[in-house]
């Protein structure tokens, strides 16, 4: 499993513990039961390989760190994202965002512009070419925010 894999799949918890309001421990012990993740491979082949220890200590790190800081998580997101509210950007949008964002703000190992061509890469994946090109208009602003300061 590639560290791609590991970001999808922690996307993926980042939103399913925001949509249900579960803390992460309780969403990654659930998820990650054998016989929950057997039925997932099944369905999906992200999921065909187990993570590693050390990707599993990665996505519940990246997990928790989201739920940790989601208010100045979603303040960087709300100020570079001129002119919209959290609730008009689509699900799985933000919850690419709070992972780059997460990584490039809480975990230093992650290169920035790794974290950026990741999540715009994850985000072809789930979204329109509009709301790509605002994932990244987003992280490059907050960028170019950042090196300003």
């Amino acid at each position: 499993m590639t560290r791609t894999m590991a970001r999808e799949i922690a996307i993926q918890l980042g939103f399913a513990a925001a949509a249900t309001g579960e803390a992460p421990a309780a969403v990654l012990e659930r998820f990650f039961e054998q016989e929950h993740y057997d039925t997932l491979a099944q369905e999906d082949e992200l999921y065909e390989q187990r993570p590693s220890k050390s990707q599993m200590d990665y996505i519940a790190r990246l997990v928790t760190l989201i739920d940790e800081h989601r208010d100045e998580i979603d303040a960087q997101i709300r100020r570079y994202s001129k002119g919209w509210r959290l609730e008009r950007i689509s699900k799985t949008a933000l919850a690419v965002l709070r992972c780059a964002l997460c990584e490039i703000m809480y975990m230093d190992e992650v290169p920035n512009a790794a974290a950026i061509n990741e999540a715009v890469e994850l985000a072809k994946g789930y979204d329109e070419p509009d709301t790509v090109a605002f994932v990244n208009g987003v992280l490059g602003g907050y960028m170019r925010g950042v090196s300003e300061s």
